[in-house]
């Protein structure tokens, strides 16, 4: 399964802002992470759409969780940014070509769908295991303290 560069942007923008007390400027979270801030832009406007984040307006606009991070999953943010469609499609080649097996035939589904539909559901299963507020923890918990409160006060400023 390959993602898209935005996934990572916007897991580790919805991590930030999980301890958010304030709205974050977009800007703000572009340089953090040393990214686009056009790039970034479309991100969280991907994560809006989606009902994840919101856009604060005014003066100290930025953005905001829209509910606790501990009732986001990975999963809600990865189908934000990618979308939910399956990792594969089966166009039935079994159909096709000089030994096709007639449609009629067909009355069992495709192995290779079978087991390519299990694998799809079961990465999808773990990914809406994990939230952002647990994913949160494990960045606190494995980041120097110092540097947390140094990129806390930095947000902030």
């Amino acid at each position: 399964m390959k993602m898209s560069g935005g996934v990572e942007w916007g897991l580790h923008c919805c991590v930030v802002l999980s301890a958010a007390d304030e709205p974050v400027v977009a800007a703000k979270l572009a340089d953090l992470h040393d990214v686009s801030p056009t790039y970034l832009a479309k991100q969280l406007q991907l994560l809006s759409r989606a009902g994840l984040v919101r856009a604060a307006p005014g003066q100290s606009g930025g953005y905001l969780l829209t509910r606790p991070a501990t009732e986001i999953t990975v999963l809600d943010v990865v189908e934000a940014i990618d979308g939910s469609q399956p990792a594969f499609r089966c166009t039935e080649v079994r159909r096709r070509g000089p030994m096709a097996i007639p449609p009629e035939r067909c009355d069992t589904p495709c192995p290779i769908a079978q087991v390519m539909d299990s694998a799809d559901r079961a990465w999808r299963e773990s990914l809406r295991a994990v939230t952002i507020g647990a994913l949160a923890a494990t960045v606190t918990a494995t980041t120097p303290r110092e540097l947390l409160d140094s990129a806390r006060a930095w947000l902030s400023a």
